[in-house]
């Protein structure tokens, strides 16, 4: 069967949550867990796979709400990039600020940098660093797909206004992403699935 995705989307700000997965060797990864942690403990744990980490593409408070539970539940390896620690450290306050709860937040079992590499399986995955949305926010490229949080979306980008935004990176960050392969499929941190031909042509952040 191969690789599989599969997305849940999650929480009242509709994050995409994604369970990657090798068919063959049950090994799985989870993205970007924002809420709703008890679909993903029970997908992962009715097909038997083996959990190897949860990876956060940024860590706003939208895309990390389930991390406690399945840490708790399964026990995967928390990876995150280096530049991320200050989001993550004060993830909590901001939820409270925009009206939401959280749990303790346990600590990262690992730090990223650009060009690690995230297996699962036989799958590899790179881990391209992509700042603007968030200081330490990253994009996992490979096998002909890029999962890439809230950098990039159908039509749009990121925002910059909140803590780690700035616009001049997104924008780096954003043509950096334009270069790779135009069938490449793209799976966003929100909205619906695209590719890169298609945002090289349509979206409005494309100035070229």
């Amino acid at each position: 069967m191969g690789l599989l995705l599969k997305c849940f989307i999650v929480g009242p700000l509709q994050v995409n949550c994604y369970v990657v997965s090798d068919d063959d060797t049950m090994e799985a990864i989870v993205i970007d867990p924002g809420d709703e942690p008890d679909r993903v403990i029970d997908f992962v744990t009715e097909r038997a796979l083996k959990l190897k980490s949860i990876v956060c593409t940024h860590t706003h408070f939208d895309h990390i709400g389930g991390i406690p539970e399945i840490k708790e539940a399964l026990n995967p390896l928390l990876l995150m990039h280096t530049d991320e620690r200050t989001i993550y450290e004060s993830a909590k306050e901001m939820a409270a600020f925009w009206g939401h709860q959280m749990d303790n937040l346990p600590k990262p079992d690992q730090y990223l940098s650009e060009g690690d590499k995230i297996t699962v399986g036989s799958y590899s995955f790179e881990v391209i660093h992509t700042p603007g949305h968030t200081w330490g926010g990253i994009c996992l490229y490979g096998e002909g797909i890029i999962i890439t949080g809230d950098t990039l979306f159908e039509g749009s980008v990121g925002r910059t206004d909140l803590p780690g935004g700035n616009a001049k990176d997104l924008k780096k960050s954003f043509k950096r992403l334009m270069g790779l392969p135009p069938q490449t499929r793209v799976f966003p941190g929100h909205g619906p699935e695209t590719t890169i031909s298609n945002e090289i042509k349509y979206n409005f952040y494309n100035t070229e």
